[in-house]
C-alpha cells in the first residue's frame, strides 16, 4: 500500500476567520488513506486549534512570545529547521503571512512541493511593495497556485504566474448547517416581528466591506419605516463607532442591530432570521458569507466586487449592483423588501446554486486533485473548477 502524501497546510493563525473556517471544513474531509495532514501556524496559538485537533488534524504553533504579525518571526527559523529535517511532500500556504514567511522557508529545503492559495484580491500589495516583489518571486517557485474565483486567478495571472500552474477552486460550503432550520425560533431570538423584513449582513467592520454604503441605502430607501430592520454580525476592527453614529444621524439607530462577532455555529440561526442577505464590499475574493446566505434559501444583494458576482447569478439568485453605489444598493433593497414571491424564487434558486456548484464535497474532491496532480508534476487542468 502507498503510504500517504504529507501534506503540511501553513496559516497565520486558526481565529475566526473566513480562510480558517474553511481549513477546519476542508481539511479533516480529506482521504486519510491518501493524505497525513497537519496545519502549522506562524503567530501561536488560535482560537480553533482545539476543534482543528478534535478533527484528527495535528496543530503546530510556534511559541507565542510576541504580539500578532511580530512573532512570524520567530516562526520562520523554526518551519525552516522543519523543511530541512522533516521535509512534507506538499507545503501549502494560506494567506500572505504565511505564504512569505513559510513560503520562503520552504524554497530553502529540498523535496517539498509547494502550493499557494489566495483568497482575496491583490489590493493589499499596494501598501507593501517589498512584500509583493517576493510573492513575486514565490510565485514562479510554486509547483501550483490557486484562486477562489475566477477575479482572483486572473489577478495572478498578471502578476506573472504560469498559465500551467495556475488552479481555479471555489470554496465550498457544509450545507447540512443550513438545513432545517427554525426559522420562527430564530426570528424570536433576535426579536423580529412577522412583518419585518430582516436584512442579514455578516462581515467584518472595515471601510472596504461597504457598511457606511449600507447605511446611505437604507436611508435613501425608507428604511426609517418600522418593517425594516438591519442585522449587522461582524468583528468591529476600529469603524464601529463612527458607524453607529451615522445611523443615528440618518434616523436609522432604531433599526440597526450591531450584533458583534458571532461564533460560526451562530451563524445558521441569524440567517434563518433574515429575509434577505446582504454584501456591499469594495473588493472581495470570494465570500463565503454570500454563498452561505445562500444555502440558508436568502436572496443576495451583492456588489459587483471582484468574486462576488461569480457566486450570485444577477436576477436569478439575487440582485448585483455596482459597489459603492448607495442608489443602486437602495433600489435592489427596496424591490426585494416589497416582494416576498420574488424573495422566494431568488432564495430558492441560490439554494441550488450552492448545492450545484459550491458544497463542500466539490472542493474536497478538487483539493485532492491538486494534491495528487502537484505531488505526480501532472498538469493542473484537472484540477480547475470552473465556477459557473
Amino acid at each position: 500500500m502507498t503510504a500517504p502524501l504529507r501534506i503540511l497546510v501553513v496559516v497565520p493563525q486558526l481565529t475566526i476567520g473566513g480562510t480558517e473556517r474553511h481549513l477546519l471544513a476542508l481539511l479533516p474531509r480529506l482521504d486519510r488513506r491518501r493524505f497525513a495532514v497537519e496545519v502549522a501556524t506562524t503567530r501561536g496559538p488560535g482560537t480553533l486549534d482545539a476543534a482543528m485537533r478534535a478533527a484528527g488534524i495535528a496543530v503546530r504553533n510556534p511559541p507565542a512570545l510576541l504580539p500578532g504579525k511580530a512573532n512570524a518571526t520567530l516562526a520562520g527559523p523554526a518551519l525552516l529547521w522543519r523543511f530541512l529535517t522533516r521535509p512534507p511532500d506538499i507545503a501549502h500556504f494560506y494567506l500572505p503571512e504565511a505564504y512569505l514567511v513559510a513560503g520562503l522557508a520552504s524554497r530553502v529545503g529540498r523535496g517539498t512541493r509547494g502550493i499557494m492559495s489566495r483568497r482575496s484580491l491583490n489590493r493589499y500589495q499596494a501598501a507593501h511593495p517589498l512584500a509583493a516583489r517576493l510573492e513575486g518571486w514565490l510565485h514562479r517557485r510554486m509547483d501550483a497556485v490557486v484562486g477562489n474565483s475566477r477575479a482572483v486567478v486572473a489577478e495572478l495571472a498578471a502578476e506573472g504566474v504560469p498559465a500551467e500552474r495556475l488552479a481555479l477552486i471555489p470554496n465550498g460550503i457544509e450545507r447540512e448547517r443550513f438545513a432545517g432550520l427554525d426559522r420562527a425560533a430564530a426570528r424570536r431570538r433576535y426579536g423580529l416581528a412577522d412583518q419585518e423584513v430582516a436584512i442579514v449582513m455578516a462581515a467584518t467592520l472595515l471601510p472596504y466591506k461597504g457598511h457606511a454604503d449600507v447605511l446611505e441605502a437604507l436611508a435613501a430607501a425608507g428604511a426609517r419605516a418600522a418593517d425594516w430592520r438591519l442585522l449587522l454580525a461582524g468583528r468591529d476592527e476600529g469603524i464601529g463607532g463612527a458607524l453607529r453614529a451615522r445611523a443615528e444621524a440618518l434616523g436609522l439607530a432604531g433599526h440597526v442591530r450591531f450584533l458583534g462577532e458571532l461564533p460560526p455555529e451562530a451563524v445558521p440561526a441569524l440567517l434563518a432570521a433574515g429575509d434577505i442577505g446582504l454584501l456591499a464590499s469594495h473588493e472581495e475574493g470570494f465570500p463565503n458569507a454570500a454563498l452561505e446566505a445562500m444555502a440558508a434559501g436568502l436572496p443576495m444583494v451583492v456588489t459587483a466586487a471582484g468574486g462576488a458576482a461569480e457566486a450570485v447569478e444577477d436576477g436569478v439568485s439575487g440582485r448585483v449592483v455596482p459597489p459603492r453605489d448607495p442608489t443602486a444598493l437602495a433600489a435592489a433593497l427596496a424591490a426585494l423588501a416589497e416582494a416576498p414571491e420574488t424573495r422566494a424564487s431568488l432564495g430558492a434558486a441560490g439554494r441550488a446554486r450552492v448545492k450545484a456548484h459550491f458544497s463542500m464535497e466539490r472542493c474536497v474532491a478538487a483539493t485532492e486533485r491538486l494534491y495528487e496532480a502537484v505531488a505526480r508534476g501532472a498538469p493542473l487542468a484537472s484540477v480547475t473548477e470552473a465556477a459557473a
